[in-house]
C-alpha cells in the first residue's frame, strides 16, 4: 500500500432495509430503515441502543440468517446475493447471546467447524489448543457438553468455537452479558488484540459500556430501526448513551 492509500471498506450497507411481514401493516413491520454504512478492516464497533431497535436484527442481516427487504450489503467490494451462503459464513462469523452446542462435547463443538473446512487434525488440535489458552478454559470442560456448563461457560465456548475458525469479521451479541467482571475483561482485551494484530473486523452488541469504552474505535446507536449515531469513540459523550439492562439484547418479536 502506498502512503495516502484510501482503503476500500470491509463492509458496506447502502440503503438497506428490512420489513417483517405483519397483519395490518401492507408495508411490513419496519426493523431495519435506510441503513448506509462503511465498515473498515479491523475496526471495532460497539452497537447500542434500546431494546427493540434493531441490534441484533443488523447482526443476522451481516450473516445472512435474514436477508433485506431492499437495499445492498457488500463484503469486499461484493454484494452479498452473489457469495454462496457457507463461504460468507466463514469469513463472517455469528456468536449469539445464547449459542447451542447441539449436543456435542466442548471438544466435539470446538474441532466440527475446522473439521467442516477440511482442516488437518494436527492444525484442529493446534487451533483449538491455542484458544483453550488464550480464553482460559479449563481442560476438564473438553468432555462436558451443554447440560453440564453454566450459561456463562456456554457462551465462553461459543466464542472460542467462532474465534478458531479465524473469521474475517466477527459479530458478537452481548458476548459478556454472562461473564463474571474478570473473565469480561480479559476477554475484551484479547478482542482488542485480535483486532490490532491479525485485523479482525468486529462488530459487538453489548450494554456494558465500561467494557465498550476499552473495546470499541466506533460507536453505532440504533433507535426505532433506524441508525441515529456513527461516531469515532474518542468523540463520543459516554454518559448521554442509552443502552440496554442486561439480557436485553433481543430484538422485539424475536427479529
Amino acid at each position: 500500500m502506498t502512503n495516502g492509500e484510501v482503503l476500500p471498506p470491509k463492509l458496506r450497507l447502502e440503503q438497506v432495509n428490512w420489513f417483517a411481514s405483519l397483519m395490518g401493516k401492507p408495508q411490513g413491520y419496519p426493523i431495519l430503515q435506510n441503513i448506509n454504512l462503511e465498515v473498515m478492516v479491523g475496526d471495532r464497533l460497539l452497537i447500542t441502543g434500546k431494546t427493540g431497535a434493531g441490534k441484533t436484527s443488523l447482526l443476522r442481516l451481516l450473516n445472512r440468517l435474514n436477508d433485506p427487504t431492499s437495499g445492498k450489503v457488500y463484503l469486499d467490494h461484493q454484494e452479498y446475493r452473489h457469495i454462496p451462503i457457507q463461504h460468507l459464513r466463514h469469513r463472517v462469523m455469528l456468536v449469539p447471546q445464547e449459542s447451542k452446542l447441539l449436543g456435542m462435547t466442548v471438544q466435539q463443538a470446538l474441532s466440527y467447524p475446522l473439521q467442516l473446512r477440511g482442516i488437518t487434525a494436527p492444525t484442529i488440535q493446534e487451533r483449538v489448543e491455542q484458544w483453550l489458552e488464550l480464553l482460559a478454559i479449563p481442560r476438564d470442560w473438553l468432555e462436558r457438553t451443554e447440560v453440564q456448563l453454566s450459561s456463562g461457560q456456554k457462551q465462553l465456548v461459543a466464542i472460542a468455537r467462532a474465534l478458531v475458525t479465524q473469521p474475517d469479521i466477527l459479530l458478537l451479541d452481548e458476548p459478556t452479558a454472562n461473564l463474571d467482571s474478570h473473565t469480561a475483561s480479559q476477554l475484551i482485551t484479547l478482542l482488542v488484540q485480535l483486532s490490532q494484530n491479525h485485523q479482525t473486523t468486529i462488530l459487538m452488541v453489548n450494554h456494558q459500556l465500561d467494557l465498550g469504552k476499552v473495546f470499541a474505535t466506533r460507536i453505532l446507536k440504533l433507535d426505532n430501526s433506524r441508525l441515529i449515531l456513527n461516531q469515532n469513540a474518542s468523540e463520543i459523550e459516554w454518559q448521554n448513551l442509552q443502552v440496554n439492562s442486561p439480557h436485553q439484547s433481543e430484538d422485539e418479536f424475536d427479529f
